[in-house]
């Protein structure tokens, strides 16, 4: 599956298969995960470990037979949240292509029982249930397009896919708060509020923003 078919076509899910990772799965995220900590992250792939969502927490978020997940961990900076929602986006989206399920988690589990190890001066920002979906999830409810961007008749194709991928994108209780600007090919997407969440649902947007626009077409605004 192709990535941006990939971001079309996932959503959140919850409730998972008793179904182990094949081998040759795990070592293809396993690399990816590997390319994401190259610019200096303590991103980690956890396996077969169901403690972590084994709690009232969970429970009560509706997890079901979470026993794979990734820890999203790195030194603790202004850019943290954004950056780990950027590349845990990238991960999501690769799981997709492979054929998993995903689910952004902040609060729905087990810190204390969770096989992370967070190193001082290091935050943990979030997880990112992972496995065979017992569904594939359903597509969120999007707020009307003038609420993202303002229309324009000279809009490329390119700028038209890049908006349509952005309204994919998973955000905190679905509030989807980020605005998106385009001047030529600069184009500039802001976090509406949200504090630390939306400094992570603005990473998360951007990917798939970029993914869908393609990289080639066009520059982030500095």
């Amino acid at each position: 599956m192709e990535l941006k078919e990939a971001v079309m076509q996932r959503h959140s899910v919850r409730q998972y298969l008793d179904k182990k990772l094949p081998e040759e799965i795990v070592e293809k995220l396993k690399k990816e995960v590997a390319a994401c900590n190259a610019g200096g992250y303590n991103i980690q792939l956890v396996t077969d470990e169901p403690n972590a969502f084994n709690s009232f927490l969970a429970h009560y978020g509706r997890f079901e037979n979470v026993s794979n997940y990734i820890a999203l961990v790195g030194k603790k900076s202004d850019d943290l949240y954004e950056n780990l929602g950027y590349l845990g986006e990238r991960l999501v989206i690769f799981a997709q292509s492979l054929g998993l399920n995903t689910c952004w988690v902040a609060l729905t589990f087990s810190k204390r029982k969770a096989a992370i190890t967070v190193n001082e001066g290091e935050k943990l920002v979030c997880v990112i249930s992972l496995g065979y979906g017992k569904t594939q999830g359903t597509a969120h409810k999007n707020k009307p397009l003038e609420k993202f961007y303002t229309a324009r008749a000279d809009d490329p194709e390119w700028f038209k896919a890049g908006v349509e991928g952005a309204l994919c994108a998973p955000t905190a209780v679905n509030q989807q708060k980020f605005f998106i600007e385009r001047s030529g090919n600069e184009v500039n997407i802001t976090a509406t509020g949200g504090g630390n969440l939306g400094k992570t649902d603005l990473g998360i947007v951007k990917y798939d923003f970029e993914t869908c626009a393609g990289k080639e077409n066009f520059v982030w605004k500095k």
